[in-house]
């Protein structure tokens, strides 16, 4: 039996998980707003769960942002940035007195689904998250492919083609940022362009067939096509409040299709079986 917590904007939820997946229980609670406390509830939480059960627990980690190995410091977390610059492995390894693995939210959302959920029969698997914003992460094999820069499957990144002038260093600089693939296909992006003080949810049960959800789901289909153009993985599996909103995932596949030069796609489009909980159960995961 192993720990999985994950670290959310507004919660800490934690998880035992035995290898077969079997929860043993799992419970949340609100996350604080610094990080002083954010390492002071895990430890509450990992040593009232040791002297429950009376043995020391392996436990594995889930955050928001990425860790750089080489420095060990969180970088681009969006939606906790009390996390950025902070060593948060080392720190709970301290604290807990044990070997802590960390690892970004969405990586731990595609082992989840990877080791057996949605995903467990195929081998290449890309997982998408598009809530607020928009991550995703790469398993191949059971395992998790984090990239040189430990960025890899973080496709709501990538940066749409830019017009203009292409000299002018700061426009260039504000249109990569204004141009990135989740400014259109996330919940703050929908809602952006929106252009209306309503949020993703609404405006999804208020014009589910208008041309509006329409276009996102348009966009999201090519930005889809870069994925399969570059990585070529055997399923999609998306998770995230948004993507609760979209309800065919094979109308989806179908747009992927009509923008790419290849007449049929052998790529699966599916549901996240476990929802909300794969993150902490895939923190669970990277002890085994």
């Amino acid at each position: 039996m192993k720990i999985g917590i994950d670290i959310g904007a507004t919660k800490i939820e934690s998880v035992i998980l035995k290898k077969n997946g079997d929860e043993i229980e799992r419970s949340r609670i609100p996350c604080p707003k610094s990080y002083k406390n954010i390492i002071k509830d895990i430890c509450k939480i990992v040593f009232g769960l040791d002297r429950k059960y009376k043995r020391k627990f392996e436990v594995g980690v889930c955050h928001p942002g990425s860790i750089d190995y080489k420095t060990g410091l969180v970088k681009n977390s969006v939606n906790a940035k009390y996390l950025n610059r902070k060593k948060i492995n080392i720190d709970l390894t301290k604290a807990l007195k044990r070997k802590i693995i960390c690892e970004n939210d969405a990586n731990c959302f595609a082992l989840s689904e990877a080791m057996d959920g949605a995903a467990k029969n195929y081998n290449v698997v890309f997982g998408i998250i598009i809530g607020s914003g928009t991550g995703g992460g790469v398993v191949i094999n059971k395992k998790i492919i984090r990239g040189a820069n430990y960025v890899s499957g973080e496709w709501g990144h990538l940066p749409l083609p830019i017009f203009g002038n292409l000299n002018d260093k700061k426009y260039v600089k504000n249109k990569i940022s204004q141009m990135q693939i989740q400014k259109f296909t996330s919940g703050k992006g929908l809602e952006n362009l929106y252009h209306k003080k309503i949020t993703a949810r609404e405006i999804f049960n208020k014009s589910n067939k208008s041309v509006f959800i329409k276009q996102f789901k348009i966009r999201l289909a090519r930005a889809l096509v870069n994925v399969i153009y570059t990585l070529d993985p055997d399923v999609f599996v998306f998770g995230g409040g948004l993507s609760n909103e979209i309800s065919s995932f094979t109308e989806i596949k179908k747009m992927v299709a009509k923008n790419m030069e290849l007449k049929n796609i052998n790529t699966k489009f599916i549901k996240a079986k476990y929802g909300d909980a794969s993150g902490v159960r895939g923190a669970a995961r990277l002890n085994y």
